[in-house]
């Protein structure tokens, strides 16, 4: 395998250099550039067009779950490997905004070289104690928090996506328009990370809104 041109994203410089002192250790490891924030990484990665990003989560001014999203969007084929202190609630956003790895940032150096080399070779490398706290996490999400944020009136239209009827069958049953009922829709979806009708309808029968509105 050829040179693998790293990024290092982090606002603390002695991480950043802590890290970059380990990636020199491997003679195909260049580390092209530095940043200290998420709108930093975007624009260096557009100067030094990096193979791999290593990109810390908790940053000032745009994080780096904003800037993992806008990177991706920008370099497609650009491997980001997370790191962080410790997982919190935001874990599952990350994995989703399209990372190749995400680690802990306690990780030993030989560790960390063996998964800059999986993921750089194609693969993906999730900490076990990551993906532990995911699970727990994705499992209270939709038990509790994700029910809690719908509205009255958008549990009700949940519940009768579950029960099959159209959004004009909504409309005509809650006495409000369409166009009103594709806007609940849109935001509801959004709030429990779902994309289509079928999603938020299995949704609704897990949390048990099927049953008919008493109003």
């Amino acid at each position: 395998m050829g040179i693998v041109r790293i990024l290092l994203v982090d606002d603390h410089p002695l991480i950043r250099e802590g890290l970059r002192k380990v990636l020199a250790l491997e003679p195909n490891l260049e580390v092209v550039g530095e940043a200290g924030d998420g709108a930093e990484a975007v624009a260096k990665a557009r100067e030094c067009l990096p193979d791999l990003v290593l990109m810390d989560i908790n940053m000032p001014r745009t994080d780096g779950i904003q800037a993992i999203r806008q990177l991706k969007q920008l370099m497609p084929r650009v491997k980001i490997i997370a790191l962080t202190v410790a997982v919190d609630e935001r874990a599952p956003e990350v994995i989703k905004a399209g990372v190749a790895g995400y680690l802990l940032k306690d990780i030993s150096a030989d560790n960390l070289l063996a998964a800059v080399a999986t993921v750089t070779g194609g693969g993906t490398v999730i900490a076990p104690e990551v993906m532990e706290k995911i699970s727990h996490m994705m499992t209270r999400l939709q038990e509790q928090q994700l029910l809690q944020q719908l509205t009255r009136r958008e549990r009700d239209i949940l519940g009768m996506v579950a029960q099959g009827l159209t959004n004009r069958e909504i409309g005509e049953r809650l006495f409000i328009s369409e166009k009103t009922v594709k806007n609940h829709l849109t935001h509801l979806f959004k709030k429990i990370g779902v994309e289509d009708r079928t999603q938020a309808a299995l949704f609704a029968v897990r949390m048990g809104l099927t049953e008919e509105p008493n109003s």
